[in-house]
């Protein structure tokens, strides 16, 4: 299954890149991701649903120590990509 995360971390800064926004940035890099959007308003990830959620775990946990007071975000199944089996799995 493919899965698609659109998040912001808070607070902003238009100046330049608060830690918080690099840490999130640094972690999907490293991911096995398919696709990735990184925008001072909005960032997009796209990917098959072990490597996704692994990352997002991953960028919550490291942008929230590096100063996020705010993590907003949404997870979506890429329509056609598959479902979730009955067992979690």
């Amino acid at each position: 299954m493919r899965l698609r995360v659109e998040f912001t971390t808070e607070p902003f800064d238009l100046d330049e890149a608060p830690a918080h926004a690099v840490a999130a940035r640094e972690v999907l890099q490293k991911a096995q991701l398919d696709t990735v959007d990184v925008g001072p308003f909005g960032n997009t990830a796209e990917g098959e649903s072990d490597a996704l959620l692994d990352a997002v775990s991953a960028l919550l946990r490291d942008s929230l120590r590096a100063g996020a007071t705010r993590v907003s975000m949404q997870v979506s199944v890429i329509p056609g990509a598959g479902v979730i089996p009955e067992d979690g799995a």
